[in-house]
């Protein structure tokens, strides 16, 4: 329109009155026409000072942050912002980039990339390891009634033990400290029936192979009518004497063992979570006796409310925890089949 308007005659005050526009800035448009002609009508606004780090940059700083300093011959095993600036800025390869730690931060928070704790795992190296676990997921998912999964918990020692409550901002609940530990330590021989969805067990002064067979027994007799059960537990060698064998034998008890280091296989580890969480932690019991009622009160409301959200988001705490040790989840391909 002011060009239009300029070759019509139309003097500079009069075309500012139409565009409703500044004189002056209706001169530099008609000057810059004049200049170099039609191109005056596309500025080529830049849109603020020209990108200082490159897409290629960026994936050097992404690709350095995920690289542990020691592959790069630097004297510390991880990096903090600082050092991972001045190692971009000043690094002895071919490439360097210059970066302020928040733009650094930016850049790390947009892909994803944040500062963990590191976890330990281990792999099983049973040779029988898949039959193991085919064999755990089949009676589990045919004879759900008939599962039971057996454990140790422990050792429960009398200490005050760290845990959360609800208190006043600023004033924490305290417990006194302890120095001497008198009451030794006892086991928790724990059973969770997989149908029923209960658990229930015994606290003893040690794992043994006689408290085993005992405990055992007394998972064979939740089942009277003689039918063939299923019970599910680790490779600890007080679980797999000859005494327990020989009478799994005569009593129609199949011991199905998970792998070694295998333990996450077993379906009463996460039940040990909130257990963990409700009765031991925050706990300061004054003997075995009354941690021993407290436990068994929690059971017996356990049973009760096996479905309330509380348990059931501590089992699934729980669940991941285990599950993020072997990096893998759990579940076997359906053309596995059971030894």
């Amino acid at each position: 329109m002011v060009i239009m308007a300029s070759a019509s005659g139309n003097t500079i005050a009069a075309i500012a009155q139409l565009v409703q526009g500044d004189e002056d800035a209706i001169r530099q448009v008609i000057h810059r026409f004049n200049q170099i002609g039609l191109d005056c009508l596309d500025p080529r606004w830049a849109g603020g000072r020209p990108r200082r780090i490159s897409d290629h940059d960026e994936a050097f700083i992404v690709a350095t942050a995920r690289t542990r300093p020691q592959a790069l011959d630097q004297p510390f095993t991880r990096w903090s912002l600082r050092k991972l600036v001045d190692y971009l800025a000043f690094n002895h390869g071919p490439h360097r980039v210059t970066v302020g730690r928040e733009r650094l931060r930016q850049f790390l928070h947009h892909h994803k990339i944040s500062l963990q704790r590191t976890k330990t795992w281990k792999e099983s190296n049973d040779p029988g390891l898949e039959a193991k676990l085919a064999r755990i997921e089949e009676v589990t998912n045919a004879f759900p009634d008939r599962v039971f999964a057996f454990d140790e918990f422990g050792p429960l020692t009398i200490r005050p033990h760290l845990g959360a409550t609800w208190k006043d901002q600023r004033h924490p609940d305290r417990l006194p400290a302890n120095y001497h530990k008198l009451h030794g330590v006892r086991q928790f021989h724990g059973c969770y029936s997989v149908g029923d969805d209960t658990l229930f067990g015994v606290v003893r002064h040690r794992k043994s192979a006689g408290n085993s067979l005992a405990a055992l027994k007394s998972i064979r007799k939740a089942r009277p009518d003689g039918a063939p059960i299923y019970i599910i537990l680790d490779n600890l060698s007080a679980h797999k004497g000859i005494r327990i064998r020989a009478w799994a034998a005569r009593n129609r008890v199949e011991l199905c063992f998970t792998p070694t280091y295998s333990s996450w296989a077993n379906p009463i580890e996460a039940h040990f979570g909130p257990l963990r969480m409700f009765v031991v932690a925050g706990s300061n019991h004054p003997n075995h006796v009354v941690a021993t009622l407290a436990l068994h009160d929690y059971l017996r409301w356990r049973n009760a409310n096996a479905r309330h959200p509380d348990v059931l988001a501590a089992q699934r705490r729980e669940r991941a925890r285990v599950r993020s040790e072997r990096q893998h989840r759990w579940g076997q391909t359906t053309a596995r089949t059971a030894a």
